[in-house]
Formats: C-alpha cells, sequence, structure tokens
C-alpha cells in the first residue's frame, strides 16, 4: 500500500496538471486549457476517472482540490473533440461514453478524500458536474454556473444531475436550472447553497489550499467514513443510517487517532492526527 501511495503521489498528468504540496497531503488538479476556458475531452474524461479511483490508494494525499487556469473553471465538453464525433456514434458508442463520464462522478463520490472545487469564471456543462460532484465549493463573484444540457438539445439529467444537485440546491431550483439551462452566479449559489463561501478570485485558490490543508491536519481515516457515510445514507433509511453510523464510529474508535486526541485533551494540548 505505501509503494502504491508514492508512486500515486508522483503521478504526472497528461491532460490537465496534477500537483501535490510540500508535505504530500493536499492534491491540486488544475483543467490546464485556458485559451478555451479549459473544456474536457474524452481523454481528459478518462485520465479524471482513473485519477479518483487511483485515489483510493493514494493514503497519502489527504484532500484533493479541482480547480482551473486562466480564471475559468471549466466550460464542459470541448464542441469540437467531443460534441461533434458525439454526433456521429452509433447507440452502443454513445452509451459507452456516457457511462464513461458518469464512472467518473462514481469514482469521485468513491474516493475517501473530500475533494473542494474552486470555481471561478466559466462552470458550465460537464464542468458544473465536476464541482456539484465535489464534496465542497468554493467560487466567486465572478462564477457562473451553468447545467446547460438542454441548451444543446439534451436532457438535464447528464452524470447523476438529477439525483445529487436537488440534494445540494432544492429540488425546485435544481428542476428550474436543469429545464433552463441558465446560469447563476456566485451570489445566488452561494445563498442556494451550491457554493460554501466566496472569495476574490486572486485569493480563491489559496482558500481552497488552506480549507484542504486544515481538512488534512484532522482524522484523515475518520474523513473517509464521514464521506462513505454522507453519500451511503442517501438511500437508507432512518434506522439503517443511524445502524451504518454505529459501525462506522465504532470502527473510528479503534484508531490510533482517536486515542491520540483524548491523551491531547488529558494534557491539554492540541492534538496531531495521522491519519491511522
Amino acid at each position: 500500500m505505501a509503494g502504491q501511495a508514492k508512486a500515486f503521489a508522483n503521478h504526472t498528468a497528461r491532460h490537465f496538471l496534477w500537483e501535490v504540496s510540500a508535505d504530500g497531503k493536499v492534491g491540486t488538479i488544475t483543467l490546464n486549457r485556458p485559451d478555451r476556458k479549459n473544456p474536457l475531452t474524452f481523454d481528459s474524461y478518462a485520465e479524471l476517472r482513473d485519477l479518483f479511483r487511483g485515489l483510493v490508494y493514494a493514503s497519502d494525499v489527504k484532500v484533493v482540490v479541482i480547480a482551473g487556469a486562466g480564471g475559468n473553471f471549466c466550460s464542459g465538453g470541448d464542441v469540437h473533440e467531443i460534441i461533434g464525433p458525439l454526433t456521429r456514434m452509433t447507440m452502443p458508442e454513445l452509451m459507452d461514453f456516457t457511462r464513461m463520464t458518469g464512472d467518473t462522478v462514481k469514482a469521485m463520490r468513491a474516493c475517501p478524500q473530500p475533494i473542494i472545487a474552486a470555481v471561478d469564471g466559466v462552470c458550465a456543462g460537464a464542468g458544473a458536474i465536476l464541482a456539484m460532484a465535489s464534496d465542497m465549493r468554493l467560487g466567486t463573484e465572478a462564477s457562473r454556473t451553468a447545467f446547460l444540457f438542454t441548451r444543446v438539445g439534451l436532457s438535464g439529467a447528464d452524470m447523476g444531475a438529477c439525483a445529487i444537485l436537488p440534494r445540494i440546491i432544492g429540488q425546485g431550483r435544481a428542476a428550474e436550472v436543469l429545464y433552463t439551462g441558465r446560469a447563476f452566479g456566485g451570489d445566488e449559489g452561494l445563498q442556494w447553497g451550491f457554493y460554501n463561501a466566496l472569495h476574490a478570485s486572486d485569493a480563491l485558490l489559496p482558500a481552497a489550499q488552506e480549507l484542504a490543508a486544515r481538512i488534512a491536519a484532522g482524522p484523515t481515516f475518520a474523513h473517509g467514513m464521514t464521506k462513505t457515510c454522507l453519500h451511503q445514507e442517501w438511500s437508507m433509511g432512518v434506522d439503517e443510517a443511524i445502524e451504518a453510523e454505529a459501525q462506522a464510529q465504532a470502527i473510528c474508535m479503534q484508531t490510533e487517532d482517536f486515542r491520540r486526541a483524548y491523551e491531547a485533551f488529558v494534557d491539554k494540548r492540541k492534538p496531531v492526527f495521522e491519519g491511522n
């Protein structure tokens, strides 16, 4: 496991930037096609999916930040490299593509690390999905988020949007933006609960990385349990959820971090968590 984790932290991405903080705890994905507002391609979708799948084994990486270069987050699927080819595909080929994009969201939800999206400027289509699928979102007043699938003749039901977005902003608001494809700004997104906070554009990425570092300094095994429960309990009744959390908490009570927290409390000092 340790070897896998080290190799993953040193991973070199081909279709976006992947950087790890000096202490190895915070990984930052930067979508890096600023001249086109950072659109996704077939290859970048697949590499994002594989990176998030690999994070299951990256025990040294505690939190992930995803951002875009050049003042925008992501403009969605590249019109020329994805949209055009899709119009010429057969149904089996289209199903392969839509399942692959959905697998990207599944991988984001399944990786134990909390994911923080730092969203500035354009955040549209698949870019809005990446932000939605993150655990937390920081934005700016210039953020413009649009689930614009209906504007290109497609359903608003894309990559789990009809399941996830209502849980973030409510059923009525989700229905509005998925039916109309209209964009909402940073202030509106903050009021709705889509954004956790807004920052100035030049302070956005540092704020996301500072939040990531604070979370990474916590009991990261327990954070993974929290993330698992947050997602799995969507499909549970209250009784099942209480039992699932009883099991999760009992497991966490066997960790060294739990013992460290108790000993720090007794000694009247701040605990130093190590994630085990």
